[in-house]
């Protein structure tokens, strides 16, 4: 029985969906899975019982990915599972940066005592009038699961989108639809767009991406939205943009003191997945990856490790490898069983920058001998007996 612990509340309908082989223990150091959604797992002591981490969301910069790496430990995301949510509330954005609704709505609340509200709302409701998003250009940085979903409902609005990825996967290239314009160059979108909206993961390559320079060459009165993560933006120099009357509004949902109560930016308190049907989702899909990895050595939506599936295990055995991406690491494992006369009757490898995964069904029950000799494979990080 495989023992799993929650860093964070998760959504029951995610956790009923556990078969009898799983039961949730509260000794985190006991646990072969840990669920989690926004607790901080860097200073954590990583059990070498540990096998698995499942984020119920889509981003990971709270789970150490290397250390899980070097030890084995595969780290699961649930992309696309509260992308729905995210969209939704990218569109509220726009539609707040572009009619002042809100100064609107704290206008009227001041006039609880004026009799006259409704004739001097004819008169002061001038001052909240804004703009509409039909006909307007949208960018769209990053055409994942949220960001196709947000491409193809701003058509809905009848609004011109710009799609940039240049790392646009197969599936996402299927739901896009035929109508927005693939461009090739980031620039594109900051000088052609009224709006731009940024849905990339935070890694080296993009943190700060939203910067002086970039703001440079967007339109004057642009109005940008974050629902990724802050730190993609340099909010210094957003606030920059701002002042000056290069940028219209900035939104995000990521509250820092940076962005806070200043003019010009509309500051959500971190809301974009914060829904019943996204934490739902999140926690199914989660629960499911798990499952499917613990039972079968399969992994599907990591971070850190190769997607790769051979299904329910037929074989009287099946043995996992964590290595290096280095070259003979397959020739090596085959060797192994060649040498105990152990026939292989299915085996896959991938790999996913410095790490590898190879997985092998055999005709006979993994021995502790077999993990022994595999173990000692010189590359080799973790060897697990899935059946």
């Amino acid at each position: 029985m495989f023992k799993y612990y929650c860093l964070n509340p998760i959504a029951q309908v995610g956790l009923v969906k556990f078969n009898d082989n799983f039961a949730k223990t509260e000794d985190v150091n006991a646990a072969e899975g840990i669920l989690v959604r926004s607790a901080s797992m860097h200073e954590m002591e990583l059990s070498d019982n540990l096998l698995a981490v499942a984020r119920a969301g889509a981003g990971v910069n709270n789970i150490p990915l290397d250390k899980c790496a070097e030890k084995g430990i595969v780290v699961f995301n649930t992309p696309g599972a509260n992308a729905n949510g995210v969209k939704e509330l990218v569109f509220a954005g726009m539609l707040l940066a572009s009619r002042d609704v809100v100064g609107g709505i704290e206008w009227v609340k001041a006039q609880t005592d004026n009799d006259n509200v409704a004739k001097d709302a004819e008169k002061e409701k001038k001052k909240f009038a804004g703009t509409e998003l039909q006909d307007k250009k949208l960018g769209v940085i990053g055409l994942g699961a949220i960001g196709v979903k947000v491409a193809n409902t701003a058509k809905h609005f009848g609004m011109e989108v710009y799609g940039y990825d240049p790392y646009v996967s197969v599936d996402a290239a299927w739901n896009l639809s035929r109508d927005i314009k693939h461009v090739l160059n980031v620039e594109e979108i900051y000088e052609k767009c009224d709006y731009i909206t940024v849905h990339v993961p935070l890694l080296d390559s993009t943190k700060g991406m939203i910067n002086k320079e970039a703001i440079e060459k967007m339109k004057d009165g642009v109005i940008i939205l974050n629902f990724a993560r802050d730190l993609l933006a340099n909010e210094a120099d957003v606030l920059d943009g701002i002042k000056s009357g290069k940028i219209r509004k900035y939104v995000t949902d990521f509250p820092n003191t940076t962005t806070v109560g200043k003019e010009g930016c509309i500051v959500i308190p971190h809301l974009g997945a914060s829904t019943e049907e996204s934490e739902d989702n999140c926690a199914k899909m989660a629960v499911k990856e798990m499952m499917n990895y613990l039972e079968n050595g399969n992994i599907i939506n990591s971070v850190n490790f190769p997607r790769l599936d051979m299904g329910v295990c037929n074989q009287a055995g099946r043995v996992a490898i964590f290595h290096k991406n280095v070259a003979n690491m397959i020739t090596k494992f085959t060797a192994t069983f060649g040498d105990l006369g152990i026939n292989i009757t299915d085996m896959a490898n991938k790999s996913k920058g410095d790490y590898g995964y190879t997985m092998l069904d055999v005709e006979t029950p993994i021995t502790a001998d077999m993990v022994e000799k595999l173990s000692s494979v010189d590359g080799v990080i973790r060897v697990r007996v899935v059946k």
